[in-house]
Order: structure tokens, then sequence, then C-alpha cells
């Protein structure tokens, strides 16, 4: 029987990050000098110290707050619960990893490496995962509010009742990803790829979706009260027939006279 918790491809197929290798305990002196290690590496400029592999170690619950992980290793790591607010993870490789009930505020993922990963109710409000690679990854009914995902790849992602109001995705690739039940109140979506998102009962008020590309996505009781999708493409008039609107939704002028002369 298919794993249901699996990510799923925009083309149904299930994609699995676990490579099989078991998860290790570590203990806590160990990780410590693990720790003090890698940020040496980091202050050195990669000159001393030595750059830190956690891949499938038991992390849970572990505090991280404020460190300096650039470029740390901790794919297929179980992090459920663990605390990462402030903390330096850009170009980090969580590939895979566990992070359910994990604190990432505040922190900085720029060009991280979080293909599969498990991110659900998590607090993220402010994360910086600008230029990620997240496709795939599980963030259902976490927040992430007025975080950044500028020109994120977070294809086949699934955010189910997230909140990612006032988040910044533009340029974002959003194909295939799942937005049901998601709070996106003024978020920035130009010129995001929205090619077969999943739109369903998704709160689109305020949202500025100038020049995104949104062909074949599927919309369900999608409220854009006060959007704007000027300029957007693949909208048609079927999908728009499958929003809330309101006098403050600007629409392509395209689909406005089609709209009209179809009333």
């Amino acid at each position: 029987m298919a794993d249901t918790t699996l990510p799923r491809s925009p083309f149904g197929e299930t994609i699995d990050f676990d490579d099989g290798a078991p998860i290790r305990p570590i203990a806590s002196e160990e990780l410590t000098r693990t720790l003090q290690a890698h940020e040496l590496y980091v202050d050195s400029k990669q000159r001393s110290g030595k750059r830190a592999n956690l891949d499938s170690t038991d992390l849970v619950g572990k505090s991280f707050a404020g460190m300096k992980l650039w470029h740390i290793r901790m794919q297929r790591a179980d992090l459920e619960g663990a605390d990462f607010t402030g903390t330096n993870l850009r170009r980090a490789i969580l590939i895979g990893a566990t992070m359910q009930g994990g604190r990432l505020a505040a922190a900085n993922l720029t060009r991280a490496r979080l293909n599969g990963i498990n991110l659900t109710d998590a607090d993220c409000e402010g994360v910086c995962m600008a230029e990620a690679d997240i496709e795939f990854a599980i963030m259902a009914n976490s927040d992430f509010r007025n975080a950044n995902f500028r020109d994120a790849d977070m294809s086949g992602a699934i955010l189910d009742a997230a909140n990612l109001s006032g988040a910044d995705l533009r340029r974002a690739n959003l194909r295939g990803a799942s937005f049901q039940d998601t709070r996106l109140y003024a978020a920035d979506l130009r010129e995001a790829r929205m090619g077969r998102a999943i739109l369903k009962r998704t709160s689109l008020k305020e949202v500025d979706l100038r020049g995104a590309y949104l062909r074949v996505a599927k919309f369900h009781r999608t409220d854009i009260s006060g959007a704007d999708l000027r300029d957007v493409e693949g909208l048609t008039t079927a999908q728009i027939m499958h929003t809330i609107r309101d006098a403050h939704t600007r629409l392509p002028v395209d689909l406005i006279t089609e709209i009209e002369d179809g009333e």
C-alpha cells in the first residue's frame, strides 16, 4: 500500500527521499564539538575547523538558535521540534529531513536544499528561503507569514492550510503546488509560475499576481477579492467562474470583456 504521507509530483507519482539509512543517535558532547568545529569552519571561511555532516542523525528537540550553520549537512536528519530561530542556514542541505513542529522564525535558508523536507506544523514566520530548492516539500499547517520565497523552486510542494500572508513569492516556481485552504493575504506573487497549482478554497485576498502564469491552475471557491491579476498568463474565464471576487478585483482586460459578454 502506498504511503499517503509522502509528497506527490504534479504528475501523480509518489516521491520518496528516504535512502534507507538508519537514524543514528549522537551524544551531546559529540554534537557540541561538531557544531563548534563547523562554526569555526564558517568564521575562518573554510580555512580551519570542519564542515559538519549530521546526515540521518537524531536531533529531535535540539536547539540551534542563532548559530552559524552555513552549508551544514543535515540530509534526512530527524529534527522534529528543533529550534533554528535566527539561524544562518544558507546553502544548508536538508533534503528529506523531518522538521515537524520545528522553529525557523527569522532563519536564513537562502539557496538551501530542502527537497522533500517535512516542515508541517512549524513556526517559520519571517524565514528567508530565497532561491532555495524546496520541490515536493510537505509544509502544511505551518506559519510562513512574511516569509521570503523569492525565486525559490517549490514545484509539487504541499502548503495546505498554511499561512503565507505577506509572503514574497516573486518569480517562485509553484508548478503543481497545493494551496488548499491556504491563506496568502497580501502576498506578492508577481511573475510566479503556478501552472497546475491547486488553489481550492485558497484566500488570495489583495494578492499581487501581475505577470503570474496560471495555466491549468485549479480554482474552487478561491477568494481573489482585491487581488491584482492584470497581465497574468494562461488564465481563462472558466477558472474565474470558480472564484470569489469583489469590486476591487483587477482582472485582465480580455477576461473582463468575456465575462461581461457572458452575463
